[in-house]
């Protein structure tokens, strides 16, 4: 899904938790305490400070975090902004780290 940058994936974890364990390729990070700031942004604002295009409300957005209870409550706020198309991944980072281990283990 990513690839198809038919979604935009936000990572609500702090910055020095992906600095110290990493990220999902093509995520962008909004920690939590901003995300409602930045779902309001102008879209000047908010290409400036995440690199990346403001999403609108008819895109699809899904937030992730370590283990989906920081994504839940960023998923509530965007819902909340009325965008409507909002999930949140309920794995988050450790399931997605498991997955991403097993398919190097087998070579896929």
């Amino acid at each position: 899904m990513l690839n198809s940058k038919k979604i935009m994936l936000i990572d609500v974890r702090e910055t020095w938790e992906i600095l110290e364990y990493g990220k999902i390729p093509g995520s962008v990070n909004i920690p939590l305490d901003e995300v409602g700031e930045a779902l309001q942004m102008n879209p000047r604002d908010f290409k400036e400070k995440y690199s990346e295009a403001k999403p609108s409300k008819s895109d699809s957005l899904v937030f992730s975090c370590l283990a989906g209870v920081r994504s839940k409550k960023a998923l509530d706020t965007a819902l909340s902004l009325g965008f409507k198309s909002a999930q949140h991944y309920a794995g988050g980072w450790k399931e997605w780290v498991t997955y991403e281990f097993s398919e190097k283990k087998q070579g896929n």
